[in-house]
């Protein structure tokens, strides 16, 4: 295991060499000394609370690499221009944008430890010379940026998260630093598991957003609903976030209010990468005012003067809508978000998130490849046998590995725990599928309550992400009609 750096540091006085920090922000010095420490250590922060200068120190105070894990190139490469411009130690990206021979290059320096900080996408990590290449590094730090993706009770889970647990154990356990900007208690909770966190220092603090007003506008017809958000939209300080729960009605929405006069795109992840990025370009740099987006727009959006998030559908999640609201007022002034709802939207977003069923075809491939091998076999192997990519070889697997039919080896190969039958490991994969349905629908309940509920609402998020919420907050629409003295309760 690397060697954890126990010597009395001063913080401040590293952080003000290295990035010229007159002073750390409420949370950055507990988080650092934790991993000073030697300690396993889980941030929750709003995105702008200086998360990335926690491993940014950390790793330039502790001996050996600092990987940092982030789901999005785009986010790899604005944090490593960054860091070059603060003349931090050597910092570089390795994900698929690179040639051939740089990615053998850059690879062949980080064995040789010229590198202090190594950004990679999770996916990276599926070859196994990567792997090899960052136990010859020797990883002090361990630092997963959108941690929450880990999750499945979170709003944006992503598979290759789940191998991250298995990455870590292979590089010895090095201090593992896991940040996220919206994480409720299920969440932080499952983060830790599936990480293996060790006894985890937690820091969650910073999500009352008091600039932000809040407010549920109801309706009884969809029409009506529709009707009421083209013209908020139309008569709104901009620019602005409109968030919708279908590709089809992104589309509509933009249309309708172009139709208007209003100047607005739409963003769905039915779109070509290249047309995503030439439309999320335009929206930040500010040549368009608002954009009609699903889901898919969001993680790694940082535009600081957003004065409205407006929400036509109702989201699948409390994370979910907060992640997404906590993009307006960036910049500290009034903003507003808004959720127009009908009580029927609820049945729809459950129809909605309530697929999810187990692609029998696929799990019944695997298994049947897995049964027929005497010992274990790789992703490769099993890729090659069955003709499904490698991806989706790993998706199924991990059900697996939840069902406790398999395991992944040290090797990377994966191994049958016992010779259950492929019906039985059918039926044990499909029990697990329904326990997360129930999971989806616990978290639509949440929502339903946010929507519904005639408390504070402020008070109603605070508390369900483990925030202190204290008297009721005067800036949302249950306070305003209780003339500032809603109930926080």
């Amino acid at each position: 295991m690397p060697s954890r750096n126990r010597k009395p540091i001063d913080i401040s006085a590293a952080a003000q060499k290295l990035l010229g920090f007159k002073s750390l922000r409420p949370g950055q010095r507990e988080a650092i000394q934790s991993l000073l420490e030697g300690r396993d250590t889980l941030l929750v922060q709003p995105t702008g609370s200086g998360k990335s200068a926690v491993y940014q120190i950390a790793g330039s105070l502790l001996a050996g690499s600092t990987v940092i894990i982030s789901p999005l190139i785009a986010l790899q490469k604005d944090q490593a221009d960054s860091m070059e411009a603060s003349e931090l130690d050597e910092t570089v990206v390795l994900n698929s944008t690179l040639s051939a021979s740089e990615h053998r290059e850059t690879l062949e320096r980080i064995e040789q430890g010229e590198v202090e900080f190594i950004f990679l996408a999770p996916e990276q990590l599926r070859n196994p010379d990567t792997l090899d290449r960052l136990k010859k590094a020797g990883v002090s730090l361990f630092a997963i940026d959108e941690a929450h993706c880990i999750s499945h009770w979170g709003h944006d889970f992503r598979p290759d998260y789940l191998e991250l647990a298995h990455v870590i154990e292979a590089l010895d356990h090095p201090v593992v630093l896991a940040m996220t900007a919206t994480a409720s208690k299920e969440v932080r909770t499952e983060i830790v598991e599936r990480l293996g966190m060790e006894n985890p220092k937690i820091f969650v603090h910073g999500f009352d957003r008091p600039n932000i007003s809040l407010r549920v506008d109801l309706f009884s017809e969809e029409d009506e609903k529709l009707e009421a958000v083209v013209k908020r939209v139309e008569f709104a300080e901009k620019p602005g976030i409109v968030y919708v729960a279908t590709h089809k009605h992104a589309e509509s929405l933009a249309k309708e209010l172009k139709e208007r006069g209003v100047d607005a795109v739409f963003y769905h992840g039915g779109l070509k990468a290249k047309d995503r990025d030439e439309i999320q370009d335009k929206f930040m740099k500010g040549e368009v005012p608002v954009i009609v987006a699903t889901n898919a727009f969001g993680m790694g959006v940082d535009k600081p003067d957003i004065r409205f998030v407006y929400h036509a559908d109702v989201s699948d999640s409390v994370d979910a809508y907060y992640q997404e609201v906590g993009r307006a007022g960036r910049d500290g002034d009034p903003a507003e978000a808004v959720l127009f709802y009908r009580p029927g939207d609820i049945s729809a977003q459950r129809y909605k998130t309530g697929a999810g069923r187990v692609n029998s075809a696929d799990l019944r491939a695997i298994t049947d490849a897995l049964v027929s091998k005497d010992k274990s076999a790789s992703p490769k192997e099993l890729s090659h046998d069955t003709g499904l990519s490698q991806r989706k070889v790993i998706n199924i697997v991990h059900k697996l590995e939840e069902v406790g039919a398999a395991e992944k080896l040290s090797s990377g190969e994966i191994q049958l725990l016992e010779k259950k039958t492929t019906a039985q490991m059918m039926d044990a994969a499909t029990e697990q599928q329904q326990s997360l349905k129930e999971l989806r629908s616990r978290r639509l309940q949440q929502m339903q309550l946010y929507a519904e509920g005639r408390s504070c609402r402020r008070a109603f998020l605070l508390r369900y992400f483990g925030d202190d919420p204290g008297s009721s907050c005067g800036n949302c629409d249950r306070c305003e009609a209780m003339g500032g003295i809603a109930v926080a309760r």
